[in-house]
């Protein structure tokens, strides 16, 4: 049973963080031909949703969102903070045996 929910979250994990990847660039993209842009709101969305590794990477490969504070600060401290979360997750079976 484990190792489906292992798989599941891995699987889950890949998508939101491929969805993060592909919505900054779109946002990007429409930010360079002065389009109508995707709110920033749902771009921290993404984050939290899971997809934080996938917006940093983003951000790193588009240069978006790279001068501000909410996304240069803030998607870094959402990673930290799914990080500590899923390691107590993980760990926390561990020390209640």
């Amino acid at each position: 049973m484990d190792n489906i929910l292992y798989a599941v979250v891995g699987v889950y994990l890949l998508i939101i963080n491929i969805a993060a990847i592909a919505v900054y660039g779109i946002d990007k993209r429409k930010a360079v031909h002065q389009k109508m842009r995707i709110s920033e709101k749902t771009l921290i969305i993404l984050a939290l949703a899971g997809g934080s590794i996938g917006a940093i990477i983003a951000m790193n490969v588009f240069h978006h969102k790279t001068k501000k504070p909410k996304f240069y600060i803030g998607v870094p401290a959402i990673l930290i903070l799914q990080v500590c979360l899923a390691g107590g997750l993980f760990f926390l079976p561990w020390f209640t045996n």
